[in-house]
């Protein structure tokens, strides 16, 4: 009788931690649905550089709350690319209510997620860009849930975004630890991490723990994780993601060098100062 008792008050307190972040972010929201998707936001952030000014290929990997409900918990993630000269862009990225979830069209690479602003989570230019592009189309194509879809645990677009990331060498970024359903290893246990040095073991996304470089350490729980990353230095929490001071990922600036003639450094949207570790 102690022992389940014990167990019951085990259960209560761990289902309190991993809720209370998403709890009180709807709390905040006052529990409201927002807007319908058809009338929500979806304009450019103006976050990425233009692609009239700057020459140099460029791939950038974005994460926006996810609509409605779904946002108190989890991030939607997709992957913008523009080749070297090209005029624009292109938005790769998995979404639920078509046959062939995947897409790779041409489109801003910054729009609002239904009314959630992206920010810029990596940023590759250059050589290394160009790489990754020249990979991503053939990679793309061998995505193993091309006409499946969960929202949870997976798979889902962070886990497509997740499962781009780990076929290509260059590309090396940590998913956001709110990104249900980058830990949906189908019929794996064990892989290497999104963020290149490190291994993670999952059971169908339900359960799962992860070590890598940059992401640090997480324990997943029914596709909510905690977790600290000492690199970043940080902490991560259910609901709130990754509280960290630093960026672990690859963060590109613009030069000079990669300026269409003409151009300006002010009109290079994606600029960022932090350091590419």
């Amino acid at each position: 009788m102690q022992r389940m008792k014990r167990c019951l008050i085990g259960f209560a307190l761990t289902l309190s931690v991993l809720l209370a972040g998403p709890l009180f972010l709807a709390a905040c929201a006052g529990f409201q649905d927002g807007d319908s998707w058809r009338t929500a936001d979806r304009s450019s952030a103006r976050i990425a550089p233009s692609p009239e000014q700057v020459k140099a290929a460029i791939v950038q990997v974005y994460a926006a709350r996810a609509f409605n409900w779904r946002g108190y918990f989890a991030v939607h993630t997709w992957i913008s690319t523009k080749a070297t000269g090209a005029s624009h862009y292109y938005v790769h990225d998995v979404t639920g209510w078509r046959y062939n979830v995947v897409q790779s069209r041409p489109g801003e690479p910054d729009r609002a997620w239904f009314g959630s602003k992206p920010t810029v989570i990596a940023d590759f230019r250059g050589e290394r860009a160009g790489k990754i592009i020249d990979q991503l189309g053939a990679v793309i194509g061998d995505y193993p849930y091309a006409t499946t879809y969960r929202a949870w645990p997976g798979p889902n677009s962070n886990t497509f975004v997740a499962w781009v990331i780990r076929q290509i060498p260059e590309m090396e970024v940590a998913l956001p630890s709110h990104a249900i359903g980058k830990d949906y290893l189908g019929d794996g246990f064990v892989s290497r991490v999104p963020g290149g040095t490190g291994y993670q073991f999952s059971l169908g996304g339900y359960f799962g723990l992860l070590a890598g470089v940059r992401e640090g350490l997480e324990l997943n729980i029914l596709g909510l994780s905690l977790g600290v990353n000492p690199l970043g230095l940080g902490i991560k929490l259910p609901g709130f993601g990754d509280l960290a001071l630093r960026n672990t990922n690859p963060m590109a600036k613009t030069t000079e060098s990669e300026l269409e003639p003409g151009g300006s450094g002010t009109a290079a949207a994606g600029q960022v100062s932090q350091k590419t570790l």
